[in-house]
């Protein structure tokens, strides 16, 4: 174990991808949008519409391959909409705040009614704020529901609607009690954070919560307090908010061994346990429960992606972009001038995207339909699977 273990620092040097964008690697955004704000541009349906794609393209550490998959996403989105005509045109950022409040106020003056992206969270709040006065609505590709309102609306799916997901279905299954265990930095103490207001909506109980320093000596010095923490509250349930490029591989490896074993409490993955591929054959997560969107759909997305690109789509952004291009589509072709409000924007019915139906909330943030499934054998499978409309079995 002390092997394994040696390799954590590595391992959480990394930007963890299933939280990379939520905060941009844990920044807190410059400033709010606020409540108000977005009416959105008026727009003539019968002609092309001018949407701006604002992408980090010439940002380090990976900022071209970020900006060329949500490109990618969008124009296949735009290649499936009928009789709808969208005018893309595309805005580096650099993934600096201060350029994208540039390019996205060219954008508004070179004729863009809607903006789709920024990717990054501060970038997103920076551009939000420097269009909210004239009336353009902001889709960004971000899952940072703190930048969420006014003009600005998140994409990316967030840790509030996965943890409210899996904690209706714990309820559902008598496995209401829960125990957190956390990292402690910004964006796992947002996980935690969205379980306990999930539990709150959801009639279940948090009955505590624990977390560690992501460091070798942090885990190894906390699993022992953490397992008997977790016993000695009568959880039946413990949702754990790392990820498999962090701390989650070796808290599965080191909780059972200190008695917090699957018999006692049903482990349950805020994050995504079956990425990457190799997690599955991981013993301690043998079980567990975790959320995935509805895998026929974004298998089909995927597949269409590589027939026409030949490369997988980005993992974070690539169906938030195509996402956003068919929302505005879809609203566009109703044929209405105000296709780009927040009324529409909001409507209950919500869309279809590349990984299932979502919808936008009044508040910015998003609710999208996902999967629960359970890591058995080494291999996922789906005990309850993805909604496919908004009807009353989707649970909001």
């Amino acid at each position: 174990m002390l092997a394994t273990l040696s390799t954590l620092p590595a391992r959480l040097a990394r930007i963890v991808l299933g939280l990379a964008l939520i905060a941009v690697a844990a920044c807190e955004p410059v400033g709010l949008t606020g409540p108000g704000g977005g009416s959105g541009q008026r727009i003539d349906p019968g002609a092309p519409v001018p949407v701006a794609l604002l992408v980090p393209r010439s940002a380090p550490d990976g900022g071209a391959t970020i900006a060329q998959s949500a490109e990618n996403a969008a124009r296949l989105a735009m290649a499936d909409l009928n009789g709808v005509e969208i005018d893309l045109r595309v805005y580096d950022t650099g993934g600096d705040p201060s350029r994208a409040a540039q390019v996205a106020n060219q954008a508004v003056s070179e004729g863009a009614k809607v903006i789709l992206g920024p990717v990054f969270s501060q970038t997103s709040n920076a551009a939000g704020l420097a269009v909210a006065s004239k009336g353009v609505n902001v889709l960004s590709l971000s899952n940072n529901s703190s930048i969420a309102g006014g003009n600005v609306f998140v994409l990316g799916n967030t840790f509030q609607n996965t943890a409210d997901r899996l904690v209706r279905y714990a309820v559902a299954q008598g496995k209401g009690n829960i125990y957190v265990i956390h990292g402690n930095d910004v964006a796992e103490i947002q996980g935690r954070d969205a379980i306990a207001a999930a539990a709150r909506n959801a009639g279940a109980r948090v009955v505590g919560t624990g977390g560690f320093e992501l460091s070798q000596n942090g885990v190894t010095q906390s699993v022992p307090r953490l397992a008997e923490e977790a016993r000695a509250s009568g959880a039946d349930a413990v949702f754990l908010t790392s990820g498999n490029t962090g701390a989650l591989p070796f808290l599965a490896d080191l909780l059972p061994e200190n008695g917090l074993t699957p018999q006692v409490a049903q482990y349950v993955g805020l994050q995504r346990l079956d990425i990457p591929s190799e997690a599955l054959s991981v013993r301690g997560l043998q079980g567990s429960w975790f959320a995935l969107p509805d895998r026929a759909v974004a298998g089909q997305f995927a597949a269409r992606y590589r027939a026409r690109y030949g490369g997988d789509p980005h993992p974070i952004v690539a169906a938030p972009a195509y996402d956003g291009i068919a929302a505005i589509g879809a609203l566009v072709a109703e044929g209405r001038a105000d296709a780009l409000s927040r009324r529409s924007l909001t409507q209950t019915d919500g869309f279809s995207g590349a990984s299932g139906v979502f919808r936008l909330q009044a508040d910015g943030t998003n609710q999208r339909a996902l999967a629960v499934a359970q890591i058995r054998n080494n291999q996922v499978i789906v005990i309850d699977p993805a909604p496919r409309s908004f009807g009353g079995g989707f649970g909001f």
